[in-house]
């Protein structure tokens, strides 16, 4: 891809960006999301706004197209960058013709290149939100509701922006605007210097996230003292954090210092916080407080910690001890890949290229030949499009499996879907074809949750909170401000 015809504006956005009140001003908006090009791959991630009847083909527009052409943007924060519509030589110059609808689009097939939608063969087709549209051999769109224009950031350095698409220097893949509000969401709890809960379904990354807390912190310089409290039994849990005093609890025991200690002036993780008893979550309680104090087993005099605690669980918080959650003045959600499923293509390039570096032999494989430079992955567009419709309960960590599993089990030098991956594959429907919430469901979920419109969208079972969004629209409900 050429970057001559590429050209920057400027969003200008006020207010709280991410704050959960102020998105209805910006209601989402269809697009379509490059998530597999064969000529283009560096193209994908980037978006195409496709509120209006439009149409998609190769080129720039002609005076005989029935509509405007989609061109596409590399979309982040504050600002985006045009880099046009498609080149591909193997789309047509009009290849499909998009008319927009309130809750879908229709796409008829004009062009040479033959149509998929979600997989299957087809000429003409109506398509929401996280569905699929594939120009055989050439092209994989995801259908996404996004902003037009992302809000800027307000606490995530903009010096430590990235390449687009790349992995940040924090570890953090993606371009969704989920993805951008978890950064700015981790940039703002670093820099508050109070504890933080991370919350979020097994595998979604929150091992990253709290790495990331760190890194932005203060406490940076130092090292970080990780620990999985399953790993912790009610019976050692005491000594392991608290320390003990020497001669504690037997005559001729060493003096021993606990995480607490050793995490001092730095970051102390403790993943899967969930699974610590009620007894030990209120013995960690006095040390969550402002003054951080402690003791070590059997000694009456009182330390202080001066740390950072930052808790991991994947456990609804009303499981915790609700004095325990409380003394979490920070709480950040890591989605799922349900809730960013534009990411996903990012994160494989990402997983491939890591397991690639590792193993020679596979980027030899699979890999194109770039030099001293990894290339990417030569993939089947069959293969992405399954993984885009995959419903993950494990999420990146199951992402990851799923494509290792192709690479053991293809074929040829393309990662494919082979029949064992497509024998593990179930189509994410069920959230489209349940019924929809009531006007009083919603309400009850928006006043349960506080009026936080993200915790609301998983009380409901929504695909993800702009759904939430369009209903809150269309029965007329206020929301409350914080």
């Amino acid at each position: 891809m050429t970057q001559d015809n590429t050209q920057t504006t400027q969003t200008i956005s006020g207010g709280n960006p991410w704050q959960d009140a102020t998105l209805p001003e910006q209601d989402p908006i269809f697009h379509l999301a490059i998530a597999w090009s064969l000529d283009e791959p560096d193209r994908v991630g980037e978006v195409a706004r496709a509120d209006s009847s439009c149409v998609l083909g190769r080129g720039e527009g002609l005076e005989s197209d029935p509509f405007p052409r989609l061109s596409f943007t590399r979309q982040r924060p504050s600002l985006s960058t045009s880099t046009g519509p498609l080149m591909s030589p193997r789309v047509s110059r009009l290849q499909l013709i998009i008319e927009a609808r309130e809750e879908a689009l229709d796409v008829q097939s004009v062009g040479r290149c033959p149509l998929l939608i979600n997989g299957a063969s087809c000429e003409r087709g109506v398509l929401q939100e996280g569905d699929t549209i594939t120009l055989k051999d050439s092209l994989v769109l995801l259908v996404v509701r996004r902003p037009a224009a992302l809000p800027p950031l307000r606490s995530y350095p903009s010096n430590l922006i990235g390449p687009f698409g790349a992995r940040d220097a924090h570890g953090l893949v993606g371009e969704s605007p989920e993805t951008w509000q978890l950064r700015d969401e981790l940039g703002f709890a670093a820099r508050s210097g109070q504890h933080v809960l991370l919350y979020g379904e097994t595998g979604v990354g929150k091992e990253i996230a709290a790495h990331a807390l760190h890194a932005l912190s203060p406490r940076h310089a130092q090292k970080l003292l990780a620990r999985n409290a399953a790993t912790l039994s009610d019976a050692s849990s005491d000594i392991e954090l608290f320390g003990t005093v020497r001669d504690y609890p037997q005559q001729g025991m060493i003096e021993r210092a606990g995480l607490l200690e050793e995490a001092s002036g730095s970051t102390l993780f403790l993943d899967e916080v969930g699974e610590l008893s009620e007894r030990i979550q209120a013995h960690l309680m006095r040390v969550l407080d402002q003054r951080g104090e402690y003791q070590r087993l059997g000694d009456s005099a009182t330390r202080r910690a001066e740390l950072c605690f930052v808790a991991a669980t994947n456990r609804p918080l009303q499981q915790l001890k609700h004095d325990f959650t409380a003394r979490f003045t920070q709480r950040v959600h890591v989605g799922g890949l349900s809730e960013r499923r534009e990411d996903i293509p990012l994160l494989i390039h990402w997983l491939l290229q890591t397991a690639a570096r590792k193993d020679p032999q596979l980027a030899e494989r699979f890999f194109q030949d770039q030099g001293a430079e990894l290339g990417r992955a030569r993939l089947d567009s069959l293969l992405v499009e399954g993984l885009l419709r995959h419903r993950y309960t494990q999420h990146v960590r199951e992402l990851e499996r799923l494509l290792w599993l192709a690479l053991g089990t293809s074929q040829s030098n393309f990662v494919a879907l082979t029949p064992e991956v497509r024998a593990e594959l179930v189509a994410d429907n069920e959230a489209r074809n349940s019924p929809e919430p009531s006007r009083a469901e919603i309400e009850t979920a928006l006043r349960d949750s506080d009026g936080n419109v993200t915790q609301a969208t998983r009380a409901l079972g929504l695909r993800n909170r702009f759904v939430l969004y369009r209903l809150i629209k269309r029965h007329g409900i206020v929301l409350r401000t914080p």
